[in-house]
């Protein structure tokens, strides 16, 4: 099976490397990415924005032969569901790694402060306790130093998405910072958050308990959780 991993905000390719072992070991043939304005951190920034990195892993699906398992970490699962929208006949199933399908019109995170034309990685004090549950100082200094500005872009600007298909389409969210009865009882209350993940069809919800970045707390359960969920 073709599995495709997109990382969230600050993270390249790379942030994936403790995941893709475990899925070729399955017999999986696994892409990770590494977006525009991203591939390294003097990247020239200026103008890429969201509808660039879904065009990037648009290229990639059309790349392929069949069906493809999207797997998109925290902003990358934005970038997964605007790919979704585009091709929805090339997914066969969308992952959201502590994230959710952002709707039309909305915006990962337009918030974050920024640099010029990016924003690199804020101080700790920006992120909420629960972003930060299990990142010790030891994994804070390595994410700081692997960490590579996002394009401004990509947080601000707004999703658009325009194929209904797009909700026939199978996913599952590996919560992580929240346990998945919040987003049930989210679901229930109809709360804007939800609204666009309310609408799929067919969603099932895995708990990983940690802060917002599984790959750095808990590489080898994320990877595990993955495999199974892309074989079921």
């Amino acid at each position: 099976m073709d599995i495709v991993l997109i990382p969230g905000f600050w993270l390249d390719a790379s942030s994936w490397d403790p995941v893709v072992p475990v899925l070729e070991a399955r017999g999986h043939r696994v892409r990770a990415l590494t977006l525009p304005g991203k591939e390294t951190k003097e990247a020239d920034r200026a103008g890429i924005g969201l509808r660039d990195h879904i065009d990037a892993v648009v290229a990639v699906l059309d790349d392929l032969p069949e069906r493809a398992v999207l797997v998109g970490h925290s902003g990358g699962g934005a970038i997964a569901h605007g790919a979704l929208d585009a091709r929805p006949d090339k997914v066969r199933r969308v992952v959201y790694v502590d994230a959710g399908p952002l709707g039309d019109g909305g915006v990962i995170n337009d918030e974050l402060p920024l640099v010029g034309d990016e924003i690199p990685l804020p101080d700790w004090e920006v992120f909420e306790e629960e972003d930060l549950r299990d990142l010790t100082d030891e994994l804070r200094e390595r994410f700081r130093a692997i960490a590579i500005p996002e394009p401004k872009g990509v947080a601000y600007d707004e999703q658009r998405l325009s194929d209904p298909r797009r909700y026939e389409v199978p996913i599952t969210v590996i919560c992580c910072e929240f346990p998945s009865e919040m987003l049930r009882e989210f679901m229930a209350a109809d709360h804007p958050f939800t609204a666009e993940l309310k609408a799929v069809k067919e969603k099932e919800f895995v708990d990983l308990p940690t802060g917002h970045w599984p790959q750095l707390t808990r590489p080898a359960e994320l990877a595990e959780v993955l495999a199974e969920v892309v074989e079921h």
